[in-house]
């Protein structure tokens, strides 16, 4: 979790993009549903000192790989290729339940019930998958899968809405979740977080003319879960 002055880890640097690890519990800019006073929008640009230009979001709880362009017209290339679905991101979810090895999950979400609905795509693979004796429910024991998320689309709780609808609430998910499994995460394993990252992210650095692929760590927290569940990722 995000705490005032905590400096914020550059992935990468140069005179277009800067790329960084977004905390869990940092909201990416303002917010008109946030009564926040930091964000990684304004603590970035006071780290670098430099004006930095938005281009995508992570959600408030989800930590990992986001970038910045440091100028308008990298931001207008960058824009334009997430628009032509260039963009690649990989995630990590720890889910409720023993889901499939892969599969696409391929439904259309909205931001609010207001709005219209959106076609949205995610595509997953399961890469382990943990049972522990610890009651939930009618059962004597919990199962939770570990999985790897590409997203075709990029709408607003994509990932943690795309699971909760095929019924592998994402751990940690206060939202979208299932609260009995959130309280077996925050008793028995000290987790209160969100469990999903952005891992990494790829694009096309058009002055370089040539592919980047920026990779980031797990946090602590969540890297000693794995390990504890011997789960490789």
């Amino acid at each position: 979790m995000y705490k005032f002055g905590d400096e914020i880890k550059v992935l990468y640097q140069d005179d277009d993009y800067v790329v960084v690890h977004k905390p869990c519990g940092l909201l990416v800019h303002r917010s008109f549903r946030s009564s926040d006073k930091y964000f990684l929008l304004q603590e970035l640009r006071n780290q670098i000192g430099k004006k930095i230009y938005p281009v995508h979001r992570l959600d408030r709880p989800t930590s990992g790989v986001i970038a910045f362009a440091l100028n308008q017209e990298a931001a207008r290339e960058f824009s334009n290729q997430i628009r032509n679905h260039q963009i690649k991101k990989e995630y990590l979810a720890v889910v409720r339940g023993y889901i499939e090895e892969n599969g696409t999950i391929n439904y259309p979400i909205s931001i609010d019930k207001s709005k219209p609905k959106q076609s949205a795509i995610t595509h997953f693979e399961r890469i382990a998958t943990a049972s522990f004796d610890i009651p939930c429910s009618r059962y004597s024991t919990s199962r939770y899968s570990l999985v790897r998320c590409y997203l075709e689309t990029g709408r607003y709780h994509q990932i943690r809405k795309h699971f909760a609808h095929i019924s592998h609430h994402l751990i940690g998910d206060t939202m979208h979740g299932k609260g009995e499994h959130n309280r077996i995460f925050r008793e028995n394993f000290g987790l209160t977080r969100l469990l999903l990252i952005a891992k990494s992210i790829e694009f096309y650095h058009y002055k370089k003319d040539k592919t980047i692929k920026i990779v980031t760590d797990l946090e602590d927290d969540f890297a000693n879960f794995l390990e504890a569940s011997e789960w490789e990722y």
